[in-house]
């Protein structure tokens, strides 16, 4: 591994939250892997940070696009200026450890069948307490999966190194060559599942998803969209659908869909209603229509 040093691009994109991207590349500063190249795609936010970042950090590269493209859109502008071997995306909420690199790129070396690998996840105000360390599969009725160690506090129980289900999509590295094989980001999701997405396609591939807990990130979490913001509850409920419909068989998406129509979005408008959440409903709803042809966007 001593003489394993490609050049990997760390890409990320700022949405209205320069403060936490400035956070983000002053812990890229301290990384001590030091062959990589830092690309920062700006999605059209309301205020340009390029001035604030140049001077802080005049070896970033900045991309600043005029239309905010979503998660997929803005991390495939990045891949499309990388020229790492490797591509380390990294949410701009997160704050990445001193010694990240190297393990992640151990991955690659040890597991030949690597197509994605993705750190252990702590939650930035709650020290040594687990965000992600791994995630199980997807159910095929509900559409959801859990995320492994979830909330719990890190005694080392997931610290060893393997094949997980999914990529955390704040923080994943993958080869470009890979990238080059299955195909850029799916940008129809915009904003969460396309990691997923991608994931399917990787295993698809005959690649694995790898979890590697020798990296850490401790993540701010939801800090561009909110965590109960009708954004959220559109795409995720929007993209869940999405998903099962092009990566589940036949029956397995009509029993998914079974239990959507039965049980899910019953409970989910009962839930809006008792907590007065009109506008979280109204989100809710648009986000079933799209799936059934209403391809309108509700104004989020």
């Amino acid at each position: 591994m001593t003489d394993f040093k490609p050049l990997v691009s760390i890409i990320s994109i700022n949405y209205n939250e320069k403060e936490a991207t400035l956070d983000l590349l002053s812990s890229i500063q301290k990384l001590e892997y030091k062959n990589f190249e830092v690309i920062i795609i700006d999605n059209a936010s309301r205020e340009d940070p390029s001035a604030d970042i140049s001077r802080l950090f005049p070896e970033v590269k900045i991309i600043m696009s005029d239309e905010n493209l979503g998660f997929a859109g803005g991390n495939n502008l990045g891949i499309k200026e990388a020229k790492g071997e490797y591509l380390f995306f990294v949410n701009n909420d997160a704050v990445l450890s001193s010694d990240c690199i190297s393990p992640l790129l151990e991955t690659f070396q040890k597991h030949k069948d690597a197509g994605a690998v993705s750190p252990k996840f702590h939650y930035y105000n709650q020290p040594n307490i687990i965000e992600y360390a791994g995630y199980s599969s997807i159910n095929s009725i509900t559409g959801r999966n859990s995320t492994i160690g979830a909330n719990e506090i890190d005694h080392g129980q997931y610290d060893q190194e393997g094949v997980t289900n999914y990529t955390h999509g704040g923080g994943m590295m993958v080869p470009k060559n890979i990238i080059e094989l299955v195909g850029p980001m799916p940008e129809d999701y915009f904003l969460y599942y396309e990691e997923f997405d991608w994931c399917e396609k990787m295993k698809s591939a005959g690649y694995q998803i790898y979890y590697q807990p020798k990296a850490l990130v401790r993540h701010k979490v939801s800090v561009s969209v909110g965590k109960n913001s009708t954004v959220k509850t559109y795409y995720l409920n929007r993209n869940r659908i999405y998903f099962m419909k092009r990566n589940k068989s036949t029956l397995s998406y009509i029993t998914f869909m079974i239990f959507l129509i039965l049980f899910t979005i019953p409970k989910n408008i009962i839930q809006f209603l008792v907590k007065n959440e009109k506008e979280n409903l109204s989100a809710f709803r648009q986000a079933i229509l799209w799936n059934f042809g209403v391809k309108s966007i509700p104004k989020l």
